[in-house]
This record gives structure tokens, sequence and C-alpha cells, in this order.
């Protein structure tokens, strides 16, 4: 059984002759830890795909099912409940907080938690610790470099542990050596179990992963398995 599993999966915008395909008729399916890039040129509807999977907007057609739940069936308060528990998402801007510190960037996914003051301090050291930056807990995100603002976003997304981790070009807005860095951290938090769904633009980022999947015009074009770079 798949983990992440889509099915004839279609998203269609506007109507009448605004109408606009962005993702026709796609079958997909994701195994349990499994490291998934998915590519494509601008607009061809790879960051649709991801935001369908990441149950973060509804198909128009089809369905998406995570561990056997259809995600979409769910009412929108039980998606949000399950996207808070399953899912961790990483951006290309970053989107931390400028006038929190580091640990309380990293801090927010737990505001609505039941973990205590305490708790959700250690969680985010713990996270911070995963990605190297224990020491920078207390920095503000203007006092830290491009690169490490990354990887503050990318412990956000994980500070709940969710199995499931989506990027949408994690690394659109760093330089090679900082992408590098970055994309090696993702490798290290897929080799501890996490299941990591990437889109990016970059071949050299993409073939980090476990299988490479094309999108070209809203549909998939082919899936390849590469030759997986080392950490």
């Amino acid at each position: 059984m798949s983990y992440i599993e889509a099915r004839n999966v279609k998203k269609e915008f506007g109507e009448g002759d605004a109408r606009v395909v962005a993702v026709s008729s796609i079958d997909l399916s994701i195994r349990q830890g499994e490291f998934i890039s998915i590519m494509g040129e601008s607009g061809s509807g790879k960051s649709t795909l991801l935001s369908m999977l990441g149950g973060l907007l509804s198909p128009t057609e089809g369905f998406i099912k995570i561990e056997d739940i259809d995600i979409y069936s769910l009412k929108r308060n039980k998606l949000a409940d399950f996207r808070r528990e399953f899912m961790g998402f990483i951006f290309q801007s970053f989107q931390l907080v400028p006038y929190l510190n580091v640990i309380e960037n990293v801090q927010l996914p737990l505001a609505v938690t039941h973990h205590t003051e305490k708790e959700k301090k250690q969680l985010a050291l713990s996270a911070l610790e995963r990605i190297g930056l224990k020491d920078k807990a207390l920095r503000l995100p203007n006092q830290i470099s491009g690169g490490e603002q990354e990887r503050v976003a990318i412990a956000r997304a994980v500070v709940n542990e969710p199995p499931i981790l989506f990027a949408d070009e994690p690394t659109g807005n760093l330089d090679s050596r900082n992408s590098q860095e970055v994309m090696k951290l993702l490798m290290k938090l897929n080799s501890e179990g996490q299941t990591i769904v990437m889109v990016t633009h970059s071949k050299t980022n993409a073939e980090f992963a476990d299988r490479i999947i094309e999108v070209a015009d809203g549909r998939l074009k082919y899936t390849e398995t590469p030759i997986r770079l080392a950490v």
C-alpha cells in the first residue's frame, strides 16, 4: 500500500474562456520513507501538485490519500489537524517572523499543541540541534545568514516530528554552497525516516532524491531513478 497516493488528480482555475488546467489527470504513489523530487518548468503545475499533496489546495477531480485516508474528505478543521500532525512545510521565502528570535520562530507550530512551555522550548532546541544551529537560538533572523535562515525554516517544519516533509524550492534563494548544505540536511532527515516531497528546478538538487518526477503542462512526463548523490 502506498503511503501517499494520488489518483486521477486534476486542478482547474477560473471558468469558461478563462479556465486554466494547472494539473491534469495525475496518478502518483509515494512510499513511506521515500525522498521524491518533482521537477518542471515554471507554470508546469509542479507547485500546484505539491500543494494538493500537502492538503493545502483541494483538487477539482480525483483523490489524495495519506495512510489510506482521503484527506479532502475531511472537514476543514480535521484537515487542519491532520496537516499539523502529519506534515511539515518548507518554502523558498523562509517565512520567518523578523521580530521573533530563532527558537521562537521554531516554536510557532507548537502554539496550538498541548505541550507545556517548557516542553515547547525543549522540542525547539532539539530541532535546532538536529540542524546544527542550537548555538544561535537567541539571534534574530536578520542576524544569521540566508542559509542559516533556511535551516531554521527546516527546524520549524520538523519540530512537531511530522512523518512527511513538503519542500517547495527550498534552496531557491541560496547560493550553491548553502544550497548543498540544505540538501545534505534534507538527506540526513530522510535517512532518519522522514518522507520528503520536494519541488525543485535544479537537476543537481533533484539527484539527491530516490526518485525524480518531471511535470510538464500539468501532466507527469516521466519518472527517473537517479544515481543518488552522496551526503
